[in-house]
């Protein structure tokens, strides 16, 4: 009933992006791009990704069997393509053969898998396609946030920002001091963000397939939590980031002719009367919550059980992200103070739903989630008086991150020592000797 609710509620939710997009922009919604794959060139990272998160629940065999059968496909794709010369985007010349291993093993579950067996490889392909379709729908919902928000807040978290330092400005300044190799590998980190991700989520799911079950809690469940939220404060709280309104903006989206000032990132802005400003049509208001930051430091948590080696990468992928946040000035300060807030509540809530919302786990979502309301409305009604008194607003923003922080270790760390309660199938009560005759 559980895993039926749910793709109930994740199909009502597809289509209603789908009529959003075609309502707002006027292109297909995630619906239509993901069955256009089935035969146009798609994108082949998300696919591959999702097919290797697939195969989780496969044996080796299955495994080399699966992914020789996608590889082959898309040689005929590129093949038939070639001869009919096709127009195909650059970068996107094969991919098809993932997704449809993928629904072939549905099929496959349905028509020869009968039990366990069945459920285990519906479960697996439903989590491939889930990341494909996690990707869609955050192109839909950003397009969404760029037709519905004319206006961005960006002055009110930039006058915040100020009690922070300007990170975004300082991190912006000793990246073009350090010159083009370190602007290219957090270039890369910045773009290859999934790739880590699939990394650490297969080293999670690596026992599936022996085991004959998920582990309670993994990665990917975090990472579409995230991408499914973080939309709707975007919504709340659009904001494009400190090149686009501050900068020349980056080619083809933003650009001086809609930025307030080209300032960043040699010149903080002044602090000011901030008010909403008109902003294109074009660039998405993905800037409030950094879903960078949250993501990058998912991965960091949930590399922490794995070998040395693991939690080095999780820890250079964090370090890293956020130095490209700032750096390439697509965040502020602030922004990442509420990505980190955002993602531990997150965090919180799932574990506590697999454990049983107990009393420790109440209380840390209910904090967590009072201190990102609280950052957000200071961003939004005190920005000012937090730029003029950066002492005492600096310190207690890092307060508020580290007592969130604080909280989430605790509380995990008592989890770890204590195994959650076994739940047990209700047994039916027992019946008086006269009725059982």
């Amino acid at each position: 009933m559980l895993w039926a609710t749910a793709g109930v509620v994740a199909l009502g939710f597809l289509v209603a992006l789908e009529i959003a997009a075609r309502r707002y922009g006027g292109v297909p919604g995630p619906i239509t791009n993901q069955v256009r794959e089935v035969l146009f060139p798609p994108k082949p990272g998300p696919l591959y990704g999702g097919l290797a998160l697939m195969m989780v629940v496969l044996s080796w065999r299955q495994r080399f069997i699966a992914a020789g059968a996608a590889v082959g496909i898309d040689v005929v794709f590129v093949v038939v393509r070639w001869a009919v010369d096709a127009e195909v985007p650059e970068g996107q010349a094969f991919g098809n053969g993932a997704l449809w291993v993928m629904l072939g093993c549905a099929v496959f579950a349905v028509t020869r898998r009968t039990g366990r067996e069945r459920i285990l490889l519906l479960k697996g392909v439903g989590l491939g396609l889930l990341l494909v379709a996690g990707r869609k729908t955050g192109d839909t919902w950003l397009l969404i946030t760029a037709k519905t928000r004319p206006t961005v807040l960006d002055p009110y978290v930039a006058t915040a920002d100020h009690a922070l330092g300007d990170p975004s400005w300082l991190a912006g300044r000793l990246l073009r001091a350090s010159g083009p190799v370190s602007t290219h590998i957090l270039d890369l980190v910045y773009a290859q963000l999934a790739v880590a991700a699939v990394a650490v989520a297969l080293y999670q799911l690596r026992n599936v397939a022996a085991e004959g079950r998920f582990p309670r809690h993994h990665l990917v469940r975090t990472f579409l939590v995230i991408g499914l939220l973080g939309p709707a404060v975007y919504m709340i709280f659009p904001v494009v980031g400190p090149i686009f309104t501050y900068g020349p903006g980056t080619s083809g989206t933003g650009g001086l002719q809609w930025a307030v000032a080209d300032l960043w990132p040699h010149t903080p802005p002044p602090i000011g009367n901030p008010h909403p400003v008109p902003y294109d049509g074009i660039t998405p208001r993905n800037c409030m919550p950094s879903l960078h930051t949250a993501w990058a430091t998912a991965i960091f948590i949930h590399s922490r059980k794995g070998p040395r080696l693991l939690r080095y990468a999780g820890t250079f992928w964090l370090v890293a992200t956020l130095g490209a946040t700032l750096g390439f000035g697509y965040h502020y300060g602030v922004d990442l103070i509420a990505g980190v807030v955002f993602v531990l509540t997150v965090e919180a809530a799932l574990r506590s739903l697999d454990r049983g919302w107990d009393r420790q786990g109440i209380q840390l979502v209910a904090y967590g989630t009072t201190v990102f309301a609280a950052l957000l409305v200071a961003y939004r009604y005190l920005p000012v008086e937090m730029a003029r008194y950066p002492v005492v607003f600096g310190p207690l923003l890092l307060l508020a991150l580290a007592s969130v922080i604080y909280g989430y270790v605790r509380t995990t760390r008592l989890w770890d020592a204590t195994p959650a309660p076994v739940r047990l199938p209700r047994q039916a009560e027992p019946q008086p000797a006269a009725e059982l005759v």
